[in-house]
């Protein structure tokens, strides 16, 4: 017989301390039963070794998770016609469009971020402190990274922002302003694929381009505007809330910061090491078992759905030596916060250009930078997909 839950999930919503199932979960239940936010069960797996397997294994799937009567891990908030459409999409001239627009290595792409964020600098530093860093950095720098790659003007960067609070809610049961949201940025991107003057590399000149495109021809500008607003909310929320956990994991181990500072060469494999530490994922990676699949001792059955605690395989001492240790310079560091397998997150190159860009400007020119307030004083956001301080309140 199944086995009742044994845990209600979400684990935590704090950011900056590994919730305390953790170990026991690996030690005692590596595959455990759980009931999420809806109410449903699912299996939570939580070593490394497991975690991989089902990320890697073509058996779990991502799409399956978004499909009708499917246990879920919270309701849905993108409407199911919108969902089936990104499930059609599948043409080449498509997935070559989206995989060039996110390169990291666009000309011009990494000089106009290291303005951006110094610009952003500039700013707080004529305000003074205290200061957000969360509203006067993180924020706005994540919005200017994905406004570029996507072809839409860095003045609507805050309209654009302003939703994904709505769009990425993580609620028991459906609201009538999650699929007005969605609407609302739709119409606008649909829109932006007509405006003068747009970028032909950028990802809505390309996704204008394939309208001419026999291949695409049933490609509606709705189903192709519904990539960029996917590909936006998804990328400004995870590179904003990754950024705003590595800021503070610095802000509360501050010798690192003279490191980075002394070692600007060192920051690549710094940026992997707080990747790693990382707990902005709150809620487990979703796959559905396409098929009846043994993974430890458990026979996962067709149809149930099983979430990879990512904080679980990233702290697995099997793995990673020392795995509470912030290590900067950790040569082994086979971490799976961008995932694994065919659904590896693809715009892990760009996440990396923002990540190192953003904290190399920052221990340069703030290099007194600490907390303006205790760390237990920091309001940790309820009811969303990434764990997320309200606030990043600092000095300097």
């Amino acid at each position: 017989m199944t086995p009742e839950p044994v845990l209600d999930l979400p684990l935590s919503r704090r950011g900056d301390v590994l919730p305390e199932e953790c170990a026991w979960l690996r030690e005692k239940r590596p595959v455990a039963r759980v009931r999420t936010l809806t109410g449903d069960h699912a299996w939570l797996v939580s070593s490394h070794s497991l975690a991989q397997q089902v990320l890697e294994d073509t058996r779990f799937s991502l799409k399956g998770t978004a499909g009708p009567g499917v246990p879920r891990q919270y309701a849905p908030t993108v409407p199911p016609e919108v969902v089936n459409n990104m499930g059609d999409i599948r043409t080449p001239g498509l997935c070559t469009a989206v995989m060039k627009s996110l390169s990291p290595g666009a000309d011009g792409l990494a000089g106009q971020l290291r303005l951006r964020a110094n610009e952003f600098i500039d700013a707080l530093l004529t305000e003074g402190p205290p200061a957000d860093l969360r509203a006067g950095f993180a924020d706005p720098f994540s919005a200017a990274l994905h406004c570029q790659v996507i072809g839409v003007p860095f003045a609507d960067w805050r309209r654009l922002m302003s939703g994904l609070d709505t769009a990425y809610m993580t609620s028991t049961h459906t609201f009538e302003g999650a699929g007005l949201n969605w609407y609302k940025d739709l119409g606008y991107m649909v829109e932006r694929l007509d405006a003068p003057g747009l970028d032909p590399d950028s990802l809505l000149g390309r996704l204008a381009a394939l309208r001419e495109d026999p291949e695409s021809a049933h490609l509606t500008d709705e189903m192709l505007a519904a990539v960029a607003v996917s590909l936006f909310g998804t990328g400004a929320v995870s590179t904003s809330a990754f950024l705003i956990l590595a800021i503070l994991a610095l802000l509360q181990h501050p010798e690192l910061i003279g490191h980075l500072r002394e070692h600007p060469e060192r920051m690549g494999r710094a940026v992997d090491e707080l990747l790693r530490w990382n707990l902005s994922i709150g809620d487990g990676l979703p796959r559905l078992a396409l098929e009846d699949v043994t993974v430890g001792d458990v026979l996962v059955q067709k149809g149930e759905l099983v979430l990879v605690l990512v904080e679980g395989a990233n702290f697995d001492p099997e793995v990673f030596t020392d795995p509470q240790r912030l290590d900067l310079g950790r040569e082994h560091n086979p971490h799976l916060s961008f995932g694994a397998g065919r659904h590896s997150c693809p715009a892990t190159g760009l996440g990396r250009l923002h990540a190192e860009t953003a904290l190399s400007v920052l221990v340069d020119r703030m290099p007194g930078l600490r907390l303006a307030v205790p760390a237990e004083q920091l309001v940790w956001r309820t009811g969303f997909v990434k764990r997320l301080p309200e606030r990043l309140p600092v000095l300097w």
